[in-house]
């Protein structure tokens, strides 16, 4: 039996088809904003703060794993619905709530870890949704943007680990937009396009980051995004990342001439 606690964003979906598929016993959390998954049968509608009851559901199923996936938003604290537990951990969730919303999840996780509840990766069930090492698109980095791909690795891993930075974008060695709490969408919408298309997207996770809750994810959406901001190129981690819509990405990417590759 797994546990799935999910929020917003379509990589539950994939998870909860995969488990299907699997034939895995399962039963769902559903702390999305708008229920998703409130039509399956396994689905419990719980509250972040009523952590006795999602305690006792997690005993009750005699469930020794959970699995986190999908975004958490901050709640609106003043409707909060609470119990016991969730009146005792209020304090941590409301200070981690202003370091965003992974800190919301770390928070969570460390809960369930001092009840000795087991948290593991998202990607357990979908492995296939990270990518190795390797280039795969058509196009491929030249001499120039291996240089400059190396030194934004390099400046991307000297930022601060306790922001929010898991992405940046490089142009000629320099820095010209990091990723803040509004994820990758906001960064690439403020870039300024220029007439030379020379610009490189780097996806990394940050330093000390989560890699069972948190991983840094693009897809179609992300790839058309680099497009209207001139990217020319996304680098991103070997299997720590989660990449959507792996067929349409890449064959989006090779047809306005840009590269995907991994390090």
């Amino acid at each position: 039996m797994i546990g799935l606690i999910f929020g917003d964003n379509d990589f539950p979906k994939m998870i909860l088809k995969k488990i299907k598929n699997l034939n895995k016993p399962y039963f769902i959390i559903d702390l999305s904003k708008n229920r998703n998954f409130k039509k399956d049968s396994n689905t419990y509608l719980i509250s972040i703060g009523q952590f006795g009851k999602i305690l006792n559901l997690i005993k009750e199923k005699k469930c020794k794993n959970v699995l986190f996936a999908g975004k958490v938003s901050k709640p609106n604290f003043s409707k909060l619905k609470l119990d016991f537990k969730g009146l005792y951990y209020l304090p941590r969730i409301i200070k981690a709530s202003k370091l965003g919303d992974a800190a919301i999840l770390k928070v969570i996780i460390m809960i369930l870890a001092k009840e000795r509840v087991k948290v593991v990766s998202s990607i357990k069930y979908n492995p296939e949704l990270t990518l190795t090492k390797g280039n795969y698109t058509k196009f491929k980095p030249n001499r120039d943007d291996h240089l400059f791909i190396k030194k934004g690795i390099k400046l991307l891993g000297n930022i601060n680990s306790y922001n929010h930075v898991q992405g940046l974008v490089v142009r000629n060695s320099k820095i010209i937009a990091r990723e803040t709490p509004s994820g990758t969408k906001k960064m690439l919408q403020l870039i300024k396009k220029t007439n030379k298309s020379n610009a490189i997207l780097i996806k990394f996770p940050k330093k000390k980051q989560d890699l069972r809750i948190d991983l840094p994810t693009i897809g179609l959406d992300t790839l058309k995004d680099c497009k209207k901001a001139g990217i020319k190129g996304v680098v991103l981690k070997s299997k720590k990342n989660i990449f959507m819509d792996e067929t349409k990405s890449i064959n989006y990417a090779n047809k306005y001439k840009m590269f995907i590759t991994v390090k």
